[in-house]
Order: structure tokens, then sequence, then C-alpha cells
């Protein structure tokens, strides 16, 4: 076993398991899946870290934790289309796509851009492509989708992507009120969009989201 294996499996017992993931589908993808890859190369050390990882000027890898329970707050299916907003090199979109039926990821870091495909590619995620758009804007063209997963945190949530959600479908994202980030699940109905807060988390603030007139929670 090499030392990434070691970290990424230490990883996921300090980390992951404690944290009330018992989704055996997700735990397997955070085993299966090598972060460091996902990772700047003078980075790669603190890859496996409980903290985020700065990924380049504009993006940042979210707490193991924080990514795993939100994951695992977000149900979800086999069977799903799953979109991932602002997906930077594309570890939460190889995670995601061990879960679901196919993921779409939306970024337009351009670090991102360049090297999301390539890895993805590399890791064998045939069920993934990553497309450049602007994350506020989601991907109208490829929705609905049954599940919006955001990396990162924001002040206030585009009405654009409830538009893409499909009814049943759940948008998961940390949302921060004040210094507190609260990691929500909206849920979208014939009734409306229902909103629950799972678990307190902190996580960077995406470039371009904050709060501003236009946008709603």
């Amino acid at each position: 076993m090499s030392e990434f294996d070691q970290a990424r499996k230490h990883m996921v017992d300090s980390q992951i398991r404690p944290s009330d993931v018992t989704d055996r589908r997700l735990i397997a993808a955070f085993l299966n899946t090598p972060r460091e890859l996902f990772v700047p190369r003078s980075r790669r050390a603190s890859a496996y870290a409980d903290s985020q990882v700065v990924t380049s000027d504009n993006r940042t890898l979210m707490r193991p934790r924080d990514m795993a329970k939100l994951i695992h707050a977000a149900d979800i299916q086999p069977g799903d289309i799953v979109l991932d907003i602002a997906n930077g090199r594309g570890y939460s979109t190889a995670i995601l796509a061990c879960m679901a039926e196919t993921v779409v990821g939306v970024e337009n870091d351009e670090d991102g851009l360049s090297r999301s495909s390539t890895l993805l590619s590399d890791i064998g995620a045939d069920n993934a492509v990553v497309v450049e758009g602007d994350p506020k804007a989601g991907v109208p063209k490829q929705g609905p989708f049954d599940v919006i997963f955001v990396n990162g945190s924001v002040d206030a949530v585009p009405t654009a992507w409830f538009d893409q959600l499909a009814d049943g479908g759940r948008l998961v994202v940390i949302v921060r009120k004040g210094p507190v980030g609260k990691a929500t699940v909206f849920t979208k109905s014939s009734a409306g969009i229902g909103e629950r807060v799972v678990f307190d988390a902190n996580a960077t603030v995406l470039p371009g989201f904050e709060a501003e007139a236009g946008f709603a929670f």
C-alpha cells in the first residue's frame, strides 16, 4: 500500500466514517478516488488533511468531511443525473460519478477546465463530463437534474439552479449565514422549494457568489 493509499484510508476512517456518513457506495468512492491527483503537485502532501486545499486562484477543494456529508445528504441514487457546480479540477465530479448515472460539471476557472477532463479520463470516470460555462447559470440545456452539488459556499442561491431541478430534485450547498455556513438541502416539489439545514460547515465562498440583487434563498 502506497503512502497516498494509506493516507486515503486514514482520511475515510478518521474524518468520514465518524461523521455519520453510512452510504457504502460513498465510502467506497472516497476510498478508491485518488484525491492527490486533483490538487497541485506542491500541495499533495496535504491532500488528505482535515482541511480545505487551494487548487487555483479561484477554487478550493472542500474539506473531506464536509464534502462527504454534503453528498450523503443529497441521497444520490444510481439512476440520477447530477450537476456539479464549480467543480475545479474534478475531484467532486469523480466522487459523484461513482454514485450517479451521469455527472455534468460546469466550470469557468481556466485551471479547472484545462485539467479536469483529462484527470477524469485518467481514472476512468466515463460517465462524467465537464463543460465550460458560468456556474451561476448552471447548464440549462442539460437539465433537469436530480441533484445539484455546489463546491463551496454562497451567500445566496441563484434561482437558475432551482429552475434546473427535476421534480423531487435536491440541491445541496453551504449557505453562509454571517460567520457560519449552513449545509442545506433544498428539495423541489409541486408545492415549491423545501429547505432543510443538515450541519454547520465553513467553506470558501465561490468568487462572484456574494449576495447581490436578483438572488434569492
